[in-house]
């Protein structure tokens, strides 16, 4: 450490003047994840003899690694995210902060041919991408979602009897129940969900020991499977080597595969909250079929007015990761030749879309659907009036006698049950029956 009290040396000095364009630094997770690869990768020089990684080097590295994997130190990382494209600014960073810790008791430990040994920013920023982003799926962003997607199961479950007008084309349609609406979008959720869990297993092929353009120049024998190997059985992810690190250097597949899988989270999310806030405007002068929890004043001049925030905060995060997904797929088509220089600005797209969708995910699974409550006599009285009951007509008078009938209830505003009483087409009782409207689900018939 100097003077100042910086840990980093003079590569980080000349990456933080030169690039002073977001004002923010890349998000250190990338950082912590390239620490992570560091230690394993001083354990295993350390066992393949490589040149001054001596056992006693490694434990230092390793110690310092720690530290920095750790968030202790994440004020030593604060190079731009708009920086070198291959991230090796950020890789030379880490080097130099973990160096720095280590010469506190090896004075002549060096932040390439130690710290660095065996490696290239070209191999490791990728990897360190990658490792960050699945163990973000895994830890964060899949639990989350699975968290409301069983609220919105137990939604569907507490809302199984009641029974609303359908709607196609923002018209009456036939009945559902609001259980199956919510089920439905269970099922969405869950959909993405499981998609982007895929993913995890397509990051999991790692160029560590490519080096500079993938050819594994200056990595001893065996040191990508040792490495790839450790970092595996430590967090538990589908980590393995890949055949042609080339692959995995100058192509990024794997990010924009994994960014796919965050919007289509984004995607779904998006039709969820749309349909529930639509459900719930109102109070007097729209749907008002659901009533939502009043988290706070939703205006500064009509009193007693209260706004869907949580689906506006979900559309918006899902912009965001639109953007973002814009911004990765772009990127992750600008590989020339051995090397993709878009890493960090995709690496940082990524991170923050996983943030959001898991953030946003808990507060809308907690606050909101867990909150939800139904306007049963509302919902009930809708898919009563809705033409749309006609359709059980259909079979028994034909459609165009139904649409008949339908037309006249409009014109009349009067009930279909009562038209059909009347014209002698069915019994009351009978009518009734036919044109009720849970029968009109499918839930009364559950082989159906």
């Amino acid at each position: 450490m100097d003077a100042s009290g910086k840990l980093w040396g003079p590569q980080t000095d000349l990456a933080v003047g030169n690039f002073p364009i977001a004002g923010r630094p890349l998000d250190v997770r990338v950082a912590h994840a390239l620490a992570t690869i560091k230690r394993h990768a001083a354990a295993v020089n350390a066992s393949l003899g490589v040149a001054g990684v001596t056992p006693a080097v490694a434990a230092a590295i390793a110690a310092a690694a720690r530290r920095v994997e750790s968030g202790e130190l994440d004020e030593h990382f604060p190079i731009d995210v708009y920086q070198t494209g291959s991230g090796t600014s950020t890789n030379m960073n880490v080097n130099e902060v973990i160096a720095a810790l280590v010469r506190a008791d090896i004075a002549d430990v060096h932040p390439n041919d130690h710290v660095n040994a065996s490696q290239s920013s070209n191999d490791t920023v990728p990897a360190a991408i990658r490792i960050g982003m699945a163990r973000l799926l895994v830890d964060d962003v899949h639990p989350a979602v699975a968290t409301l997607v069983a609220a919105l199961r137990d939604m569907a479950v507490r809302f199984a009897g009641v029974v609303k007008s359908g709607r196609t084309h923002l018209m009456d349609a036939t009945p559902v129940t609001l259980g199956q609406e919510a089920d439905a979008w269970a099922g969405m959720l869950a959909g993405a969900l499981a998609r982007s869990a895929a993913d995890v297993a397509v990051l999991g092929e790692l160029p560590l020991g490519g080096t500079a353009v993938g050819t594994g120049i200056n990595t001893p024998d065996g040191f990508a499977v040792a490495v790839i190997a450790s970092l595996a059985a430590e967090t538990g992810l589908p980590l393995r080597p890949s055949p042609n690190p080339m692959v995995q250097q100058g192509g990024q597949v794997a990010l924009a595969e994994a960014s796919a899988g965050l919007r289509g989270i984004a995607v779904a999310l998006t039709k969820i909250a749309n349909d529930i806030r639509l459900l719930a405007s109102g109070p007097s002068a729209g749907l008002a079929e659901l009533l939502l929890p009043e988290l706070q004043a939703g205006s500064s001049i009509m009193p007693g007015k209260v706004n869907p925030v949580l689906c506006e905060s979900v559309n918006q995060v899902a912009a965001r990761v639109f953007g973002n997904d814009a911004t990765v797929t772009f990127g992750a088509s600008q590989g020339i030749l051995e090397l993709n220089t878009y890493l960090p600005v995709m690496a940082d797209a990524l991170f923050e879309s996983g943030t959001l969708l898991a953030n946003v995910c808990r507060l809308f699974a907690d606050k909101c659907v867990a909150g939800i409550e139904a306007d049963e006599a509302r919902c009930r009285s809708y898919a009563e009036r809705s033409s749309a009951i006609a359709t059980a007509l259909n079979p028994i008078i034909g459609y165009a006698r139904a649409a008949a009938i339908v037309h006249r209830a409009l014109d009349e505003r009067r009930s279909i049950i009562d038209l059909v009483v009347e014209e002698g087409v069915l019994p009351e009782a009978e009518a009734r029956e036919v044109l009720d409207p849970m029968r009109l689900t499918g839930s009364l018939h559950p082989s159906t």
